[in-house]
């Protein structure tokens, strides 16, 4: 179930890439790189969420606050349904990601208050799990819901979702914040918690960590549909190919789950950044210098973008473990900030990325070194 909360972003996100060039020809045919805007101006909706979504799950309840997320996301979806623009397309994902912020926040605030420290990494990172196999089918999903409907069948889905997601909580999942612990709506108490986790150094390190992660994560997703079909020739077959790429790296939370405990949250962390950095290295020379043979480029690229998300796997939960494993008393806030923060700030990355799609790989893998080798360093200043 907590699962299903986590990747109700992810469907949200990797459903809409199949209906990327559909949408470009019907609403925005002069430009089609301005669709890739479908997807980061969700993301950022969802970092503008977060803001609030955590201390409101502070003084309301965790299932309440994510059952209100779900009908702020029900009603927007609607409204994409009907947008006959790109500008009101654009404004019903930017509240749509508002309220998806419900579920990704108050959801990491729940397993908050059952679990801390390594033992959350390692229910995070089987949450994860599913979080990653959802976008492996997402694309196939949505290509069957625009062949039936359109590229309005994706946001029908939606709706599905996020009705089978609100039921499943309220009948199945206990308030996990008692009544005694919850803390009012009221400036100073907000101040307080606010002012606490942003001038703890910890928590934003770890918050900065994650901005790189999720930046150089959706600059890839926003380029992916035309990485796959334009640049590699893979259009048509691109669900298979993201299934294929989501399944393979999905072993990335397995592996983070199994060893957490032994080796611990930040080695394993800086492990991964520290292979990304390498890997995209290599990626880079190859691309500049040329000197791949046609047969393997689709190949060398499919590979290097399977490790972004390997990476993804064994990094996000054990950042957001590392975040909230002092601040278990305001978890809604705390995970309000570190969300809002990294999520608002990779759309600042990840936007000028997509727009720089040149039709090569170039843009992404050069944007992804430079974020894995910020991480990497900052890694170097992080306590256990």
């Amino acid at each position: 179930m907590l699962a299903f909360l986590f990747a109700t972003i992810a469907f949200s996100i990797d459903a809409m890439l199949p209906a990327l060039p559909q949408i470009a020809e019907a609403l925005t045919p002069e430009d089609h790189n301005r669709a890739q805007l479908i997807l980061t101006v969700f993301v950022a909706g969802m970092g503008t969420g977060t803001l609030f979504a955590g201390p409101i799950s502070d003084a309301i309840g965790r299932k309440r606050a994510i059952t209100i997320g779900f009908a702020i996301y029900a009603c927007a979806t609607l409204a994409a349904i009907f947008a006959e623009s790109i500008e009101m397309l654009l404004f019903a994902r930017f509240v749509q990601g508002l309220g998806a912020a419900g579920p990704r926040i108050v959801g990491l605030a729940l397993v908050r208050d059952l679990y801390a420290g390594r033992e959350m990494a390692r229910i995070t990172s089987l949450v994860m799990m599913v979080f990653i196999i959802v976008p492996a089918l997402a694309p196939s999903i949505g290509a069957g819901m625009i062949w039936l409907a359109g590229w309005h069948g994706v946001f029908y889905g939606f709706l599905f979702f996020a009705l089978v997601g609100v039921t499943w909580l309220n009948l199945r999942q206990a308030e996990t914040l008692p009544v005694e612990r919850r803390r009012p709506l009221q400036v100073t108490p907000l101040k307080e918690a606010a002012r606490e986790v942003l001038t703890n150094r910890h928590v934003m390190l770890c918050t900065f960590i994650l901005t790189l992660g999720f930046g150089q994560m959706f600059a890839l997703l926003s380029s992916a549909q035309q990485l796959f079909g334009e640049a590699y020739g893979k259009g048509d077959a691109f669900p298979f190919w993201f299934a294929a790429m989501a399944l393979l790296s999905g072993s990335g939370t397995v592996l983070n789950a199994t060893f957490v405990v032994r080796f611990g949250m930040r080695r394993i962390a800086k492990w991964a950044y520290t292979m990304q950095t390498c890997v995209s290295s290599i990626m880079l020379v190859l691309i500049m210098t040329g000197i791949l043979p046609a047969a393997l480029q689709f190949p060398a690229f499919f590979l290097w973008a399977v490790s972004v998300f390997f990476m993804a796997g064994v990094t996000f939960g054990n950042l957001n473990a590392l975040a909230l494993q002092k601040m278990g008393h305001i978890a809604g806030m705390a995970a309000s900030v570190v969300a809002a923060i990294s999520t608002v700030l990779a759309t600042v990355i990840a936007a000028p990325v997509g727009l720089l799609y040149n039709g090569t790989a170039l843009p992404v893998i050069t944007a992804t070194l430079i974020c894995s080798g910020l991480a990497w360093f900052m890694m170097r200043f992080l306590e256990d």
